[in-house]
């Protein structure tokens, strides 16, 4: 019998938590190895978590370049209301300006980088927006899951998995290094705009989530 692929039935046999990571100090940093851009201000994490400005983000770390123009047709918004993002996001180091475009009407945007990592905050605003733009991730994730077609070649690769591990903060810290580099090794340095033929996107979301009382010191 074919798996319950209802969100109603995705959600009974999985659950997807936000990643809570040890913070990093400063705005942004770039790891240079896979140029990944780390936020961990939270003010950085609040620009981000406008619904339009994650969309706009993810099409621009999939190594798109795109116009204000192109932006707002993807957003839903005016042009306008866009440049105003659009300068949000440039102004925290998320994106910058690229070279003009052949005609040289409009200067396109890009990405800082071939990745985004959003480190979680402890307390106070930071963390509301953590976990709203996690949820919005969530949501995204689920809506692609459901609206893969049931006769996709590749369907049978769509997964979500949960699990509870027993782990030190020294293993867990350990997991969450082999994880971003599993992923890093995946990256290949392929984009929406240099990849092989063959190659379509797989979304995937990581989710480490401390739960229970944290052990007694001795």
């Amino acid at each position: 019998m074919r798996p319950d692929r209802s969100l109603k039935g995705l959600l009974h046999r999985y659950e997807v938590n936000a990643s809570h990571l040890p913070s990093s100090t400063g705005r942004v940093t770039i790891v240079a190895k896979q140029k990944r851009v780390e936020i961990s201000d939270p003010r950085a994490i609040r620009a981000l978590a406008h619904p339009a400005r994650q969309l706009i983000i993810d099409e621009l770390y999939s190594g798109r370049v795109l116009t204000a123009t192109e932006c707002a047709e993807l957003a839903g918004l005016t042009p306008s209301a866009t440049s105003y993002h659009l300068r949000a996001l440039e102004r925290w180091g998320l994106i910058e300006r690229a070279e003009s475009s052949e005609d040289g009407r409009e200067r396109p945007w890009r990405a800082l980088g071939t990745g985004l990592k959003i480190a979680s905050q402890s307390e106070g605003a930071g963390r509301l927006a953590t976990q709203a733009m996690m949820r919005g991730y969530v949501d995204r994730l689920i809506e692609q899951f459901e609206e893969l077609p049931a006769d996709d070649p590749w369907e049978e690769l769509s997964s979500l998995s949960r699990s509870r591990l027993w782990l030190t903060h020294d293993e867990a810290t350990e997991l969450a290094n082999e994880v971003t580099a599993l992923i890093d090794k995946y990256r290949k340095g392929r984009s929406a705009t240099e990849r092989p033929a063959g190659t379509r996107t797989v979304s995937t979301l990581v989710a480490i989530v401390p739960t229970g009382k944290p052990p007694e010191q001795s």
